[in-house]
């Protein structure tokens, strides 16, 4: 599955068609990400994000396919090709930062360009150039232990940024820092992104971070790319369980019989929101969002063309709302107030109906 835009001209571009094995585990992306674009792989644990870095760091090599970057080709093991990771224009932001403890801030920064052949002078310039875009030129002289997280972080990031690359990996960026730090961080994360001229890949199981730094969502799951597109896009329109739980959706797969969706198990739903599934089409997704979920002690009466009994599972408490999953003919995950629920007396294992409007769900093809 190809992830980027179409074909054109390799200026700039990462173009990465990755074959690679590690143990029992293959993964198989196909991924391009134009100059100056974002682009966030998301995917629960064991699904391949860090793997897929590796690979585009050097430090992973391809069974089959071809990486090139900026036109030029990085890996392509059918023409015996696979350059080293000191000779590849990339600069990683590892999760732990993985800064020198023995060396100053400076020197941490320094510490590419000097591996690459620059005199010392210059490259400590260098590295006083990129403290002063992150904001941090008063930490020069600092050792890493006497950083904070946020800090740390940030000369992290002036490290990969000094060797002037033609891609940047950033690998769970915020995700050692604690909730008020990483708002911060995040903030100045966006601005040296939108700064930066090439290709960035963030790898990231956060929706949040995702959503908030990148152009592009690719999800990842069990080595494959299962969607890709804008953010608006793939949070709209979820095309498997785990991306529907991630962004907080209903989803259902089933076969499209006029307004209908007829599920694998015979219970159908009535989608009036996506409209006809479109000529031809037999598979096809329906997702609601929890709110569209009313909740009622008898059977409903009204307007809803979805409506089913089912026996409560459980309460989940989320901030100001109660996640509500219903297990029946339809299993659905209703979101409603603490007030509903005392007022509906909601409890484990109790009898509820359940009602959505046909307006509520959007039907799309699989």
């Amino acid at each position: 599955m190809t992830t980027g835009p179409g074909a054109g001209g390799d200026r700039g571009w990462l173009r990465a068609d990755v074959d690679a094995q590690v143990g029992d585990f293959a993964l198989r992306v196909d991924l391009a990400v134009a100059p100056g674009e974002v682009v966030a792989v998301l995917g629960p644990n064991g699904a391949g994000k860090t793997t897929l870095l590796r690979v585009l760091a050097g430090l992973q090599p391809l069974r089959r396919g071809r990486v090139t970057l900026d036109g030029a080709v990085l890996d392509d093991p059918a023409r015996g090709i696979r350059t080293a990771p000191e000779d590849r224009a990339v600069g990683v932001v590892f999760q732990d930062h993985l800064l020198f403890p023995h060396l100053t801030v400076r020197d941490n920064v320094a510490f590419g360009p000097r591996a690459r052949g620059v005199p010392r002078g210059a490259a400590r310039a260098r590295a006083d150039a990129e403290l002063a875009r992150v904001r941090l030129p008063e930490l020069a002289g600092r050792r890493p232990a006497a950083l904070s997280g946020g800090q740390a972080q940030r000369v992290a990031l002036a490290r990969a940024l000094a060797l002037a690359p033609a891609l940047l990996l950033l690998d769970e960026p915020l995700s050692a820092l604690d909730v008020e730090a990483r708002t911060v961080v995040r903030r100045e994360l966006r601005r040296h992104l939108d700064a930066f001229a090439g290709p960035c890949v963030l790898i990231t199981h956060e929706p949040v971070e995702a959503m908030a730094l990148a152009d592009r969502l690719v999800i990842l799951e069990a080595g494959r790319v299962t969607q890709a597109g804008a953010a608006e896009e793939v949070s709209r329109r979820p095309r498997s369980r785990w991306v529907a739980e991630l962004v907080g959706l209903n989803l259902y797969r089933g076969r499209a019989a006029g307004e209908q969706v007829v599920l694998p198990g015979g219970a159908a739903l009535t989608a009036a929101g996506g409209g006809p599934a479109g000529a031809g089409v037999d598979e096809v997704y329906a997702a609601f969002h929890p709110r569209a979920v009313t909740l009622h002690r008898t059977r409903p009466e009204g307007s809803a063309r979805n409506v089913w009994r089912g026996t409560v599972a459980r309460l989940e408490a989320q901030g100001d709302r109660v996640r509500v999953p219903v297990d029946g003919p339809v299993p659905v995950v209703a979101e409603v107030t603490p007030a509903a629920v005392a007022a509906l007396d909601l409890a484990r294992g109790g009898d509820i109906w359940a009602a959505v409007k046909a307006t509520e769900i959007e039907r799309y093809p699989v």
